[in-house]
This record gives C-alpha cells, structure tokens and sequence, in this order.
C-alpha cells in the first residue's frame, strides 16, 4: 500500500472519530428491526415478560369453563391450552375470535372471505397459486411483477427473489396441456403495466410480489389506480394477488384507495409477521369472483393440491376424488355469517392465534385503527426521507420517492472513494455488530460495546441496500430518528475499526489510550484543606473517660489524610495535597464558632448539633452528621435550607434513624400497654402479691389493634411506622401526597393531613423536621404542625411523642389537651441549654419545663438524647461525613445534597443505610450486580408467580385446596426467604 493510498485512509478514520465524538445517539424503543418478530414494540426484557403475563390475563378472562348448565366454572390457562389443544372448546373459538378480529380491524369488505392455513408467506403464495391458476383454459395469462427467474435482471437477487416466478413456471411446466408462453413477467420488481397493456396480453390473473421480494419498496398511488381500472374492466375474469406481507399495515395511497384495493384485491400475509405470533400462518382475502374461479378450476383440476392447503374440499366426505369440491366447506372465514366454514387442516398453535387477537386489541388501544396505522407507516416513510435529504453519507436505496415502502427501507452508504468494495462490505459488517449486542474491538484491544439499538438489518441479496429495516407505524416516530442516528454513529466507529485493521498490516497502528482506574482528581495538589469537626464523633467513653474519636480518627488515616486534636492555628505547617481535620468537639454555641470561621479559617465543616452562624465561611462545603440541617447556618451555601452560596450543603441521613425510632418506640412500651410495672414489681419483690387474687385488680390493653399516627414519612418516621406495624398496631401515616403510593406499599394508611391522621388515633408521634425556615415570618414551616387542631381529632386519654424537634408541638396546645384528659402521657425530647454562669435556660425544651411541674407523671422529658447517646450511629455517621466532604474537595461530587448544587460539583446522588430511608438507583445496582442474589430473587419471583396463578385460576374450592395442599407450604417459605434477601439487599421502602 502506497503512503498516498495510507495517507487517505488515516483521513477518513480520523474523519469517523471526529464524527462520533459527542454522546451516543439515543437508544431505540425496541432493537428488533426484522420483519417479523418487532410487532409487539415492547421496550425491554421486563416490558415483554410483562406483556407474557398481561397474555396469560387476557386468556383467562376471555375464554372460560362453563358446565352443561353454562355456569362458570373458571378460566382456560395459558399452560393448559399450550397443551397441543386445536380442536374442540376453546380451540375452535380462540379461531374465530382470531379471523373476526383480523377481518375487523384491517378492514376487510363483508363480501371477501379469509382462508387461513399454517405454514407463511410462501405458503399463502403457494395456495393462491394451486387454486387460482389452471393449465386447461388457453385464455388464462399470467403475469408475475418480477423479471423471468434466470434471467438477466432476475440473476442477482438469488434463489428466494426468484422463487415466485420459478414455481409458477414449474406448475405449468409439469402440468398436462400447459403452456409457459401464457407466462408473462414484469421488466423490473414490482412493475405494474398500463389497464391496456395488460389487456393486450390477454393478462387474467396478476401477481404481485415483486415489492415483498425487495422488501422495501411499495406501489405508487399511479400503479394501484392501473391496477384497480384493470380488475374494474372486468371483475369477474381480472384478479390481482397482492403479497401483502409488508403492506397491511403500511398502505400510503389514502383511505379510499386503500379501501378499494382491500376490496378488489386478493391478498396473502404470513400473518405472524402483521402483528406477532408464535407459530406461522397464512392469511388470505379472496374475493367472491375469486372464490367462484377456485371452484370452477376444481371441477378440472390441473394439479394436486397437498390436503393440508386445500381450500375446496368434497361436498360428500365419503367421495375426496370424484365428489363435488366446494369452498363452502374450506377453512375459510365468512363474516356475512361469522363463522368459520370449514376447519384448518393439520395441528396448528391455538396460542399463536390467540396471541394475534390480543395482539390487535393491544395494537388498536395503542395505536388506533388500521388508517392511523396506515397513516403513521406513511409519516415514518417521509421522517426517513427527510432525515436522508440531510445526510450526505446515507442514501434511500429506492431512488424513485413514490416506490418506497411505508413498512421496510432500504439504506445504502454514499462512501469516499479511499474505500473499496471490499472494506466496504466489512465495514457493514461490522456496524451490524455493533448495532447489535456484539459489539467491535480494535485491533489495540479497546472493545465497543454493543448497543444493541437495531438487530437484523440486513438487506436481501441483490437489492440496493446495505440495510433494511422495519420501520411501520407500530413504530413511534421518534424511533425512526433514533435508528438512523445509530446507523451514522456505528457506521462509523465501524469504518475506523476495519480501516486500523487494514493500516496495521502495513505497521500503521493507533496505540489504546490511558484509562485510569480512579477518579480524576480535582484539588490544588499545592494546597492544604483544612476541615473542622465540631461536635463528638463517637459518645461511648474511652479508658481517660472521654468521648472516643479513634475509630473516626483510623478512618482518616487510612484515607491517607491527617487528623488534629486540637484547633487550627496559622503557625502550624501542614503537608500539602491533604486534607487535614481539625477536631474541636467542645465547641457548642455561635459566639464560640464564629470568630473561628468567619474570615473562612477552614475549608469545610462537619457538625451534628452545633449550630453554625450565618457568618461563619466554609466554601469547599459541610456536612451535618444526621439528616435535618437546620443548624447548619452558614451562608457558604445559604444557612440551613442549603438554597444559595458556592458551597454544597450534604447530611447523612438513615444512620441515627432506627436509633431514633428505637429510643421513641422505647417511650411508648413504657405506658403503653398500661400494666403498671414498677408498681408491680415492688409488690411481688416484697412477697406482696398473690397472683391467683391479685391479677384481677391490673386489668390492661395489648398494643396490637392500637391506631397511631405518624406525622413525617421521613427515615425516622419511616422506622417508626415499621415498628410499631411490627407489634400489630394500625398504622396511619400524613406525608405530602407524593409519598402516597408508597406509604400504601407498605401496608399503612396514607393520610391527606395531620387532622385525619390524628382522627381516633391512640397514639401520635410526629417526625416532620423542621422544615424550611420561611425567611419572611423568620419560623420554620412545621413549627406548631401539632396544635389544637390535630389534638383534639385523637382519641381521648391519648399519648403523645414527639422524639423530633420542640418547635413541632404547640406546647400551650398540648397544655389544654393534658388538662382535658385528651392527652394522657407525653413524651418529649428536645434541645435544652444552660447558661454556665447565671443558670438561664435555653432551646426549644423551654415551654415544656412548666408543664413537668403541673403534670407530674404524665411528662416525661429528654435533652435531644434519643439521637445523640448512640455511639455506633455517631461513628458510622461520622465516618460518612467524612467521606462525603473528601470527595466533594477531592472530585467535587456532591453525595447526599441538600439544597442546591453550586456551579463546578456534580450530583453523586444519594447514600444511605441499606433498608433505611429511600432505596436508591445506587443501591438497587449493587443488588443486582450481585448474581447469585439476582438469580435467588427471580426464582423466588417466578415461584410466587406460579403458586398465586394456579390460586386465581382454581375453578372450585376442592381444586384450591389441592393447589394449597400441595403448594401452600413452598409459597409461604419462598416469601419468607424472598422477603428476607430483599431487606438483605437494601431493596425496600419508596425509591429515590
């Protein structure tokens, strides 16, 4: 190979790398671009599975048992039917419901009968011709819209092209008194002669296949009004077949013409391929002067017709060869009486005629009736036309407009001429593969997936195309575009894989690029960041009776970074290119805080409780360790609502939330069932009590059957309402109406408001958080969300929690709902601060201290300790902010945002503990990345699916009780152990 000759090469690679530069094309609704097996447009794999068993509904409600009396006694199943069933009940209705549906809905005349049989196409063909034509009348000529087979125009388009016309050759060929000069065959495909030519030809019977034989071209509007003034010169002796495999469906010549070609035509399908199906049949329409001329060649038959595709069978069973032969009897359908005439021949799939009624049903719910569908084959055919008129690599491979087909294109490549044919026919290759799900390598090893977006395009031997496709009005528009975007984007990436395996036979090889196992960082690897911690990362105490940091502080050095006991100061040298976190737990209030950070003295902050004012600076970020940010103030990223600023605001939700509800559930065990306990165990201690006497006098209420109110569906109002459904109490659960699928996915009631929810409840506890702080009334949004309004909805002598915020109870509320008997207990865990010198007291626990004083026992108060007196929570917690705030300064990715995303981050979504909180993407990726665990799930799936189907079908109590009997046990076990591998794996809950 010459330098010149390389010299292009390397151009037009360069040229295909340049071209598929940006994103990858849009995916395609469906990669099925075949003929036959697309038409039912599922999206994917659980799309069809689902379609499976919206068939196998469908079956069960439409064809059912009924007894000699005609009562139900349940449904036909799809497993029953599967069984070689093809005669009798419900067989032969399954056939009918079939014929009338096809009948109805393509819009075929009453007066057309439909003959149907097994086998496809070619079958279809082959009946029309043993019936149609005769070798005994001299005046029947023949013409067949493809060129004579062998012949020069017919030579390139190999043995299925030529098939048609070779077959009626041979009939009259091997007939007696035939003669092949009544043969006639058109000069190209699908040529349809003048009325008067055809008429100077003697021409009775026309055969049209020669568009089905390219596959992607159709007749112009100018030939079917030639053909129609033909059949119209003459109705009883001029007869069209039309191979209408890739036509019905797809007829852009107007409503009126189409209805006129469906009347005056006789047209033959492989019907699976129309609309789907597991098992191939012919449809044919015929006329009613067809029909006559079937059994008018039946009195002198030319040939033998093979029982299994015969349409005129003996009036007298008893005489098959010398009885009168009639179309009366024939597997036809008759609309006029809609009823099938006579049965189909041989064993044919009761579910494939099934799934071609619901197959139309679905079609016409979908799409519409066969005009829109029509119309739509049209609309996608001039999509490809206009998106080609832009495209100077791709060109129609029907060059006259009005001849190409509605339902397949041709596409053929425009290529430079530094390809030739041979490269060419690899590089097609090639794309198809990755069109596909193969894929293509390069020859340094670098592998494209495939992207599975269009399979079998291939175009048929000899037509002008390098690739066909299905493109009908089942097919959405944007489908279209989206297929001939992947062919630009694969021809491509094709042409520069074959054209580096043609270079490096010549020693010109493209060396594979880095690719880095990790992350790009995106830090100053100059600077030092600087992180302070401000609140305890670990509650339990060490040996020096101190909080314990060190598994926190072993998580930071294992990350390689540093950690400080003590507060930055600026004589202090620290190693760049790290990140060094200064832990400063003592630091409580803002006037501690702020003139450590208001002139941006750290980089970033984790805090839990402490409240950080508006002035102090942080603008690599913060995170709070729990979920509510209402003390993370600062306006590096617009104060607790996380709205405004250059820095991200992060939590890190679900790690003290079953703490949380724990510590919250824990108060209400402790009145609630109301045995007096304490009291109790006093006496017994005190060898005062005698059970046989004394029991009586302690009457009480289990906690199963109790209704409480969970206010918040938040992750620890989540855990709450889980416990407390765990111990049998009815749960009602307010959340905003968003949440209302999955609150009622997990067996609660979803409530519209905090007054309904509250409505007779026995038990309230409210977990809404804060909220937002409305900056113009300077209160946040669930301030006082418990008030009046809701108390007096509870059932009197009620108890009340409130394990969130202070500010969420109307303590003044709760004051008069306490007095009236309408609250009997309370339970309460809020803030309280000290002031250390003057003893004032402070925080959102203030407006219930009088309240412990006027109700004494029926009171109970903490510090905000459910939360913060967990020491595994807080570790992990801690643990998490600290890998949030890493990569946030490292990559500038956002885990766990809250607010807004400042300019330069990316969203790396949500982290939680698995099973707490919302199941992310995230966590559902792990899941099923793990195989073991997928393949447990589906077969626990599809067991459940299989038990509960038997249940719903069972015609009668005793046939229940068998299934149960013999089933009952598997089923509950495999839910158990399928329940339990979903809570494993994180896999429940609302989805993010």
């Amino acid at each position: 190979m010459d330098q010149t000759r390389i010299g292009r090469l390397e151009a037009a690679r360069l040229e295909s790398i340049e071209a598929t530069s940006g994103p990858l094309p849009p995916r395609t609704r469906n990669p099925f671009f075949g003929v036959g097996p697309i038409t039912d447009m599922v999206t994917d794999e659980a799309d069809g599975r689902s379609l499976r068993f919206a068939f196998e509904a469908w079956v069960e409600a439409t064809y059912r048992k009924l007894d000699d009396k005609g009562c139900d006694l349940g449904p036909f199943t799809v497993a029953e039917i599967g069984r070689s069933m093809h005669r009798g009940y419900p067989a032969d209705k399954v056939l009918l419901d079939m014929m009338r549906a096809i009948h109805r809905y393509f819009a075929f005349p009453r007066d057309n009968r439909l003959a149907v049989g097994l086998g496809g196409g070619h079958s279809g063909f082959t009946v029309c011709a043993l019936h149609l034509l005769t070798s005994r009348d001299p005046s029947q000529h023949v013409y067949v819209d493809t060129p004579r087979p062998e012949s020069e125009a017919s030579k390139t388009g190999g043995f299925f092209r030529q098939s048609w016309g070779s077959q009626i050759i041979e009939m009259m060929r091997y007939a007696q008194s035939s003669d092949e000069d009544r043969l006639h065959f058109a000069a190209s495909e699908g040529g349809v002669p003048s009325p008067d030519a055809l008429e100077r030809m003697g021409i009775r019977i026309v055969f049209g296949v020669g568009h089905e034989t390219t596959g992607a071209t159709t007749y112009s509007r100018a030939d079917i009004l030639n053909l129609l003034d033909w059949i119209d010169s003459n109705p009883s002796e001029h007869h069209a077949i039309l191979d209408a495999t890739s036509m019905l469906g797809a007829m852009p010549w107007g409503e009126e013409l189409v209805a006129r070609v469906m009347s005056k035509c006789c047209l033959f399908m492989p019907f699976q391929k129309a609309i789907g199906g597991v098992s191939g049949y012919y449809v044919i329409s015929l006329t009613p002067q067809a029909l006559s001329l079937v059994e008018s060649n039946q009195k002198n038959p030319s040939w033998a017709i093979p029982r299994q595709l015969k349409l005129a069978v003996p009036v007298d069973p008893r005489k098959p060869l010398t009885g009168e032969r009639t179309v009366r009897l024939g597997p036809l359908y008759d609309p006029v009486e809609d009823r099938m005439l006579g049965g189909v021949i041989n064993t044919f799939s009761t579910l494939a005629f099934a799934e071609t009624t619901f197959g139309l049903q679905r079609v016409e719910k979908t799409i519409g009736s066969i005009g829109e569908l029509n119309r739509r084959s049209a609309l996608n055919r001039n999509i490809v036309n206009e998106w080609m008129r832009h495209n100077t690599l791709f060109e129609p491979g029907v060059a006259d407009p009005d001849h190409r087909g509605a339902a397949v294109t041709l596409i053929k490549v425009r290529e430079a001429a530094s390809i030739d044919p041979a490269l060419h026919d690899r590089i097609i290759a090639r794309s198809k593969q990755l069109l596909s799900y193969e894929g293509i390598t390069h020859p340094n090893g670098i592998h494209e997936e495939g992207l599975d977006t269009a399979r079998y395009l291939n175009a048929f031997p000899g037509t002008p195309g390098d690739y066909r496709a299905w493109i009908g009005g089942i097919r959405p528009v944007e489908d279209i575009t989206a297929l001939l975007d992947n062919l630009h984007y694969a021809y491509h990436r094709a042409r520069a894989v074959v054209i580096e395996e043609e270079l490096s036979k010549h020693g010109v090889t493209f060396p594979a690029p880095e690719v880095s196992a990790h992350a790009v960082r995106k830090d100053d690897p100059d600077r030092a960041y600087k992180v302070l911690i401000c609140d305890h990362v670990g509650l339990k105490l060490n040996h020096d009776g101190k909080p314990d940091c060190s598994a926190v502080k072993a998580h930071i050095l294992a990350n390689g970074d540093v950690f400080h006991e003590e507060a930055w100061d600026p004589s202090l040298t620290l190693q760049p290119g790290g990140i060094h976190f200064f832990y400063q737990p003592q630091l409580s209030k803002p006037d501690e805080i702020r003139p450590l950070t208001d002139k941006g003295q750290y980089d970033a902050v984790i805090a839990a409780a402490t409240f950080l004012p508006r002035e102090s600076i942080f603008k690599e970020g913060g995170v709070r360790i729990g979920a509510g940010t209402g003390n993370m103030g600062s306006a590096s990223w617009g104060g607790g609502n996380g709205e405004g600023g250059q820095a991200p605001l992060m939590n890190t939700p679900s790690f003290n939330s079953r703490a949380t509800a724990q510590m919250a559930f824990k108060a209400l065990l402790k009145v609630l069932p109301d045995l007096p306990v304490n009291e109790m165990h006093e006496l017994t201690a005190a060898g005062q009590f005698d059970t046989g006497r004394d029991l009586m006098r302690y009457p009480t209420e289990k906690i199963e059957g109790k209704r409480i109110a969970i206010i918040g569906y938040g992750n620890i109002g989540r855990e709450m309402a889980k416990l407390a459904q765990a111990f049998g109490m009815i749960v009602t659960v307010h959340a905003r109406s968003r949440h209302r699928p999955w609150i009622e996915s997990e067996g609660f009631i979803y409530a519209p408001t905090p007054e309904d929810a509250a409505q007779g409840a026995d038990v309230l506890s409210v977990h809404t958080g804060l909220g937002p702080l409305n900056s113009a009334t300077g209160t946040h949004v669930n301030a006082n969300v418990i008030n009046t309004s809701v108390l007096k909805r509870l059932k009197d002598g009620s108890i009340l929690i409130n394990y969130d915020r202070g500010e969420c109870v109307d303590a003044a509320a709760l004051d008069s709902a306490m007095a009236a008997g309408k609250v009997r207990y309370a339970a309460i865990d809020a803030d309280l601060f000290v002031h250390q010198t003057t003893g004032e007291t402070s925080g959102p626990m203030v407006p219930y201290l009088p309240l412990a004083q006027k109700y004494p026992d029926r009171l109970e108060l903490l510090p905000h300790a459910a939360a913060d007196t967990e020491h595994v929570s807080r570790v992990e917690g801690a643990k998490q902010a600290v890998d949030q705030i890493t990569r946030a300064i490292r990559f500038r990715e956002v885990v766990n945002l809250k607010g807004d995303l400042p300019d330069t981050y990316t969203l790396a979504g949500p982290l939680t503990v698995a099973g707490v909180g919302k199941c992310s993407a995230q966590t559902l990726a792990r899941a099923v990345a793990n195989h073991q665990a997928t393949e447990t799930a589906r077969s626990h799936a599809e067991t459940m699916a299989a038990v509960w189907g038997s249940f719903a079908t069972a015609a009668s109590q005793d046939q229940r009780q068998r299934l149960i009997d013999r089933h009952g046990a598997e089923l509950i076990r495999t839910f158990n152990a399928y329940a339990s591998l979903m809570r494993q794996l994180g896999l429940e809950g609302p989805y993010a």
